[in-house]
């Protein structure tokens, strides 16, 4: 079993507090698992019934007859109706129940959905309630208003590289290929072989991803633009883009007109799909977000390495994008920082520049500047990339990341150097 402690500390956290449990994530990120198997053995573990615990895979073909919305509630009423009893509830896959006409009701336009039943099941005092889903339209977006306040997400993300390192069962030290090549998701541990885990995470857009985009968005007429547009964005991960940039990539290579509006609605189905991130600019002395251009990085890299069947294994890009994930796992909202400056040039007029600082991470109280960089083997190197840091000017913690496993230690600047491996399994390690 992979332990994925931090998710079952926050379903700890939040059993029975009256709220819908609404578990996100990409599909395949090991959502029901965590629900079903290691939520489920720790309530057991605490006393809990075998019978108190109604598990419902609703994506099964043994439910179809639940994906009805009223067949639903009238199933999960009649396991629970014993009210000395409190009774976890674990919907599994809930966008396939459908919303259907009100039967009651003749000519209304009066629906029934899996969001009526949810609250309906929350009216009983002995029900907690825990529900799955890939659509984020669905389940994340919109969830506030979907259960009227009464909904709190937790967000699954694939194996975080502290959870697929604890689980690797090969040479400790292969552990970095392994996850910067074939990503984080739990399947593809059990896997043998480039070939096998290759073919399974290409599959994934194939047979479950992309179609999930095209189902979900009638307004998709041709595939072959959402495939480019997203062999685009895996080409250029860590480096700044925006829609207009990609609509001109369209004309220029493939003479197809496709306005900036598309571009960007198609960019935001693979955002609502969980599989990629945008990171936007932040301008840190002035305070302010800049709209364009920004970042995309994709919620597990190995899924974007298959997307590129493998050909750009730029090691300093996908190191960038690991980082960023990690520090979504922990909790922080990471922005692409932006720090302006004025110089002379070497005749004396005055110019201004932009530097970027990698990530902009913040959390509370707490701010963390971050440069990802493959080596600082050099002065000239080292100076490159600390060049943004050095200009902040406040006193929020500044960090270079870098791939060599080094002993952490600070420059004159109070800058701290430390290795990949153990920012990324040390969550402490920065406050060194």
């Amino acid at each position: 079993m992979i332990e994925r402690k931090q998710y079952l500390e926050r379903l700890i956290s939040k059993k029975e507090n009256g709220l819908v449990k609404v578990i996100t994530g990409i599909r395949r990120c090991g959502k029901s698992y965590i629900l079903f198997n290691i939520y489920k053995n720790y309530l057991q573990s605490i006393g809990v019934e075998e019978g108190c615990i109604i598990c419902l895979a609703l994506d099964d073909d043994e439910s179809i007859k639940y994906r009805n919305p009223l067949e639903l509630g009238k199933y999960i009423r009649s396991l629970t109706a014993d009210k000395s009893k409190i009774y976890y509830v674990f919907l599994d896959e809930i966008q396939k129940v459908v919303t259907i006409q009100n039967p009651y009701i003749e000519g209304a336009e009066d629906k029934i959905g899996f969001v009526d039943v949810v609250l309906g099941l929350m009216k009983q005092d002995n029900i907690d309630v825990y529900v799955t889903g890939s659509n984020s339209k669905m389940l994340s977006t919109d969830i506030l208003t979907e259960f009227r306040g009464r909904g709190d997400e937790i967000r699954v993300n694939p194996l975080s590289f502290e959870e697929f390192y604890n689980a690797f069962e090969g040479d400790k030290r292969d552990a970095w290929r392994e996850y910067y090549t074939y990503g984080g998701l739990p399947l593809v541990m059990k896997m043998k072989g480039h070939e096998e885990k290759a073919k399974y995470l290409q599959s994934l857009f194939d047979k479950i991803y992309l179609g999930d985009i095209i189902e979900r968005n009638k307004i998709i007429k041709d595939k072959s633009i959402l495939d480019d547009i997203l062999n685009i964005v895996s080409s250029s991960i860590g480096s700044l883009t925006n829609a207009g940039k990609i609509a001109k990539t369209f004309k220029s290579e493939r003479q197809v007109t496709i306005s900036d509006d598309t571009v960007s609605r198609y960019l935001d189905f693979f955002i609502d799909a969980f599989m990629l991130y945008k990171a936007n600019r932040y301008d840190v002395k002035g305070r302010k977000y800049i709209g364009s251009p920004l970042k995309y990085y994709f919620s597990d890299v190995g899924l974007r390495n298959a997307r590129l069947n493998f050909r750009q294994q730029e090691e300093n890009h996908i190191m960038e994008n690991i980082i960023y994930n990690e520090l979504c796992i922990r909790d922080f909202t990471v922005d692409v920082g932006v720090v302006e400056y004025c110089y002379k040039d070497e005749h004396k007029k005055s110019k201004r520049t932009q530097l970027e600082i990698d990530f902009v991470a913040n959390k509370g109280s707490k701010k963390y500047y971050i440069q990802s960089a493959l080596t600082i083997a050099d002065e000239e190197k080292r100076n490159q990339e600390i060049c943004s840091l050095k200009r902040i000017g406040d006193s929020f913690k500044k960090i270079v990341v870098v791939k060599d496993n080094i002993l952490p230690w600070y420059d004159n600047d109070g800058i701290l150097y430390i290795g990949i491996e153990q920012f990324l399994l040390d969550q402490n390690a920065v406050d060194i």
